[in-house]
């Protein structure tokens, strides 16, 4: 189904990285000004300054800045995974960002299905796959969308097993009993040009809320040294958030929640209009970042001719669960996940950024609601 007369107007991008610089140039460019005035490159007080205020945003006491998201994947599985138990449990669904950080870490995989409705990990998807040789589980904030970490928590701390939060789609999201970032052992972020909260190029946090852990990832982001030059930890590496990129997130973090906000409120006139045929996730309140705008529909293919048609910009996340990519595929033979591989071939994302017009908003609420 194709709207007439559509099809030659200027397309609704998916994402528009430009608009977002473009609005935040002044800002930005003082911002770097500042950093090469300063003289220091890495590991100074911007970073210092990052660190200390996203620490304050999340309401815990340390946040550790590193080069990426997957990078902070890593460095926490190995700050709590116990080497006598070496697997660490994840969700398909979610890109395979944790198992290639579980897997360079050296830790076996294993997957857990998710939630038919919220296409999440939770404490009853979960419980069928823990064992003793389970070291940690790492819960995704999926699309934005903040999982009910406490239960699995609740699941997991009798077995010894460590809760690890990703982060990085759902940066400002906040449920009843906290925000994201600060409901488990130790959470990651990603700071990927894309995300909520984006960097001029890549980097990471780690956040937690236990010394410990606290100390080893300091140690492992720069080479394990516990003074310079002294190795006290194996597994470490160069992982540094650079002054600029600490900077730049310093001055955007500030303009988060506002963003967060226009990016539900979008995701809302989506599942107000959208036909029968399509289900918009909800992004209903602050418990939702509003990352991706994700609909499920049984006719994806033609879902996307027709967006297509109407020129709306779209993107599937993610085509492929990680038990089925093909490097992977021979040792995940044995593993069914219904619900995952079901969502798999049911999931679209349609636009969703804080600059995107409102007249872009209406014109994909239009080719949503003619579907």
């Amino acid at each position: 189904m194709t709207l007439p007369g559509t099809a030659t107007l200027p397309a609704v991008p998916l994402n528009d990285l430009s608009r977002a610089l473009a609005h935040d140039r002044s800002l930005v460019l003082d911002t770097v000004a500042r950093v090469v005035d300063s003289g220091w490159l890495v590991h100074g007080p911007a970073h210092r300054g990052f660190e200390s205020a996203l620490a304050d945003y999340l309401g815990t006491p340390h946040v550790l800045g590193v080069a990426s998201g997957t990078d902070a994947l890593e460095i926490a599985l190995r700050a709590v995974v116990p080497a006598d138990r070496p697997v660490v449990v994840t969700a398909a669904n979610c890109g395979g960002y944790t198992t290639t950080a579980a897997r360079r870490a050296g830790f076996g995989v294993r997957y857990a299905d998710v939630d038919e409705d919220t296409h999440l990990l939770t404490a009853e998807t979960l419980a069928p796959v823990l064992g003793p040789e389970v070291g940690a589980v790492v819960v995704t904030h999926l699309y934005g969308r903040a999982a009910d970490v406490a239960a699995v928590r609740a699941l997991c701390a009798p077995l010894g097993v460590k809760v690890v939060e990703d982060c990085a789609q759902a940066l400002g999201a906040r449920r009843a009993d906290g925000m994201v970032g600060a409901l488990a052992d130790v959470a990651t972020f990603s700071f990927y040009p894309t995300k909520n909260l984006g960097a001029l190029g890549d980097g990471g946090a780690v956040a937690t809320a236990d010394d410990d852990v606290a100390a080893a990832v300091a140690e492992l982001r720069q080479y394990g040294w516990r003074g310079k030059y002294r190795i006290a930890r194996d597994g470490g590496r160069n992982s540094r958030l650079d002054e600029v990129q600490a900077a730049v997130l310093s001055a955007r973090l500030p303009h988060l929640d506002a963003g967060n906000a226009r990016r539900r409120a979008i995701i809302t006139a989506y599942a107000e209009r959208a036909s029968s045929r399509v289900r918009v996730l909800p992004a209903d309140d602050a418990s939702h970042a509003g990352h991706l705008a994700v609909v499920t529909t049984d006719h994806r293919d033609e879902l996307r001719e027709h967006l297509a048609a109407a020129g709306v910009g779209v993107d599937v996340h993610y085509p492929v669960p990680d038990h089925r990519q093909p490097a992977l595929a021979a040792e995940h033979a044995h593993v069914t996940l219904p619900v995952t591989e079901r969502l798999a071939a049911s999931v679209l994302s349609v636009p969703v950024f804080p600059e995107l017009r409102d007249d872009e908003v209406e014109r994909v609420c239009d080719a949503l609601e003619r579907f």
